[in-house]
């Protein structure tokens, strides 16, 4: 073969590669038509008693830290702010108009280590457990801030205003912690 040929043989793979990542992502998309959109944030909307600048890095089904929920712009990672006010969490990233997370809609919030394509340090990472139409899901943040554990523990504190915290959840690779008895 000359190289020609070779170089067209290896484009042609590439191309169908990246085509059947992109039919995979549209059937993904298409399997979660029953996930509604964001609500916009309100014309008129409280104080936020928090700002925290975030790495938003993954919303996924409740409960299922692996299924990514591709649809309404939600499937990709982004920098940006969590916002808690009194009438639920204003979430603004990078490249897409912020959304609410009404208060009546957060089901809770807590602490994870991992979810799909990311794991950090034990409980790195921010969870905000909420209703997106009739669908439970899952978002998780990085906190990004300089004084990252301080703002971290303020912004689970501030989420935990709006609905009880959850506990962090075992990775499947992190055995339950056992009770010592003094012997």
């Amino acid at each position: 073969m000359d190289r020609g040929v070779s170089t067209a043989i290896i484009v042609a793979i590439i191309l169908l590669a990246l085509a059947l990542m992109l039919l995979g992502w549209r059937r993904r998309a298409a399997r979660q038509g029953d996930i509604g959109a964001p609500r916009p944030v309100p014309a008129t909307i409280g104080e936020a008693s928090i700002r925290v600048p975030v790495l938003y890095v993954a919303t996924t089904r409740a409960g299922d830290p692996l299924d990514r929920v591709a649809v309404h712009g939600l499937g990709f990672r982004a920098r940006g702010e969590v916002a808690v006010h009194p009438e639920g969490a204003v979430i603004a990233i990078d490249g897409r108009e912020p959304w609410l997370v009404a208060r009546a809609d957060v089901r809770g919030s807590g602490r994870a280590t991992w979810t799909i394509d990311r794991v950090v340090e034990e409980g790195g990472l921010v969870m905000l457990a909420w209703r997106l139409g009739d669908a439970e899901v899952d978002s998780y943040f990085r906190v990004t801030d300089a004084r990252a554990i301080d703002a971290t523990d303020e912004l689970l504190a501030a989420l935990a205003t709006l609905a009880p915290s959850i506990p962090p959840e075992e990775s499947p690779e992190t055995p339950a912690p056992t009770e010592r008895h003094p012997s």
